[in-house]
């Protein structure tokens, strides 16, 4: 007996079966074709608020019929002049409607010609096979459609050193990394796989540093300590610090930030351990002490009760793009892992413990390095999961060092009485977990 999406799934099967190849692909083909210039033409229906527009979804979605017919005869019957005539054509369409727009409208802008014939070579591609890049071409230039207001806000927020430091570090992704030696030196480095974790590690931060950018004077100093923490946790305590100095009525809420900001650094250690190790294994031995040094830190929070608002006071930190901490993360990462390799040599996996101590500069650092060596076998998954976890708990015992330079007297009795705590808690978990793990690790 079948059950309805069986039957469903047989009968379309047996339709399926009864259209030969040739046409079946031309259907797919036309079917995914009209769905892209679907999905972008919709979009430009939307911003015309109901006014008569040049182009909108009909066209669009025929233009990338048309990309597809014109590709899909090329190819199969070797008749390459209807591609090219149909590409002109569109080319032309594309600049009049440019034309009309600024000439005739009088108003500024070629998004919509430039569309149109983006969406025709969507077409082109669908019919070379290309799937899977026209979906994620058509996706991504909807995005940039529909956010059109929010890119131009966030550009217009961008300061010019911010924008410097962007291309310089897509000089670093596009240039440098390919060129970069995929070799292994000093028995455990590889250039390329070096370059490529700061680049992904960055690349987290960097997304995190526009969000708060977009959100810290809107949406208070608390939302920006937490996505800050994301950022650098360390820059973060310093800036908030250093704003419960300016005013008083801020420790409450920079208390809340230094705390969140905490929490999230927490977080992203063990984001950085599953991109280092994607096996999973450094992660998992992370999680049980990490989460409730992560549940304690939160409930600090909550404890606190709803914060007080805090006007429009934003955090000083420097992009994570900047080729400074981009490089000094690249040389803080390379070291630890030397001193990681030569020490789990010399003393075997007690020596690792004392990488811990750099988390007192970077906890992303350490769980990188020791989570690259658990990936290449130099190192038990478990001992570097224990690593990492001393050094989250060592960076968050920093947070206090950094509140007493930077901050208020107040400030600092409520970090210290907080933090206190949460690496008492951090010490307990870590020596229990590492009394438990024995016990486990045989079964990964």
């Amino acid at each position: 007996m079948y059950d309805i999406s069986e039957l469903i799934a047989f009968t379309i099967q047996q339709w399926l079966s009864l259209i030969d190849p040739v046409t079946y692909d031309f259907l797919e083909k036309f079917s995914l074709s009209a769905i892209i210039g679907i999905l972008i033409g919709i979009e430009r229906e939307r911003k015309s608020d109901g006014k008569d527009i040049f182009a909108g979804a009909r066209t669009f979605t025929i233009a990338s019929i048309s990309g597809m017919i014109g590709t899909y005869i090329a190819i199969n019957q070797g008749v390459y002049e209807i591609l090219y005539i149909t590409m002109v054509f569109f080319v032309i369409i594309a600049a009049i409607m440019v034309y009309i727009k600024n000439v005739v409208y009088r108003q500024i802008g070629t998004t919509g010609g430039v569309t149109l014939y983006f969406v025709f070579l969507m077409g082109v591609m669908v019919a070379f096979d290309y799937y899977l890049f026209a979906i994620m071409g058509a996706v991504a230039v909807t995005f940039l459609l529909v956010e059109k207001d929010t890119l131009r806000d966030f550009a217009t927020n961008l300061n010019q050193n911010e924008v410097t430091n962007a291309v310089q570090f897509l000089i670093i992704i596009f240039i440098l990394f390919p060129i970069t030696p995929n070799t292994t030196v000093l028995e455990v480095l590889n250039p390329r796989y070096t370059l490529g974790i700061v680049v992904m590690v960055a690349s987290i931060s960097f997304l995190s540093f526009l969000l708060m950018k977009k959100t810290g004077s809107e949406r208070g100093i608390p939302l920006s300590g937490f996505i800050g923490g994301l950022v650098n946790s360390e820059a973060t305590t310093g800036s908030l610090a250093a704003l419960s100095k300016k005013k008083d009525k801020l420790v409450d809420t920079s208390y809340r930030g230094i705390v969140l900001s905490n929490a999230t650094m927490l977080i992203r250690n063990l984001i950085i351990a599953f991109i280092v190790d994607p096996t999973g294994q450094v992660l998992l031995f992370m999680l049980p002490p990490q989460l409730v040094i992560i549940a304690v830190n939160i409930g600090m929070v909550v404890k606190k009760g709803r914060p007080q608002p805090d006007g429009n006071e934003s955090l000083e930190i420097e992009s994570p793009f900047a080729l400074k901490p981009a490089f000094k993360f690249a040389f803080g990462f390379t070291l630890l892992i030397l001193i990681s390799h030569y020490l789990n040599l010399w003393f075997g996996s007690t020596g690792v413990f004392f990488v811990a101590l750099g988390g007192l500069v970077s906890s992303a650092a350490v769980t990188a390095s020791v989570g690259a060596l658990a990936l290449g076998g130099s190192l038990s998954p478990s001992t570097a999961a224990l690593v990492a976890v001393l050094a989250s708990v060592i960076s968050t015992s920093n947070k206090i060092l950094l509140v007493k330079l930077s901050g208020s007297v107040e400030l600092e009795k409520k970090i210290k009485g907080s933090f206190l705590i949460l690496i008492g808690v951090g010490v307990a978990a870590l020596v229990l977990w590492a009394l438990v793990l024995p016990l486990i690790d045989g079964i990964f």
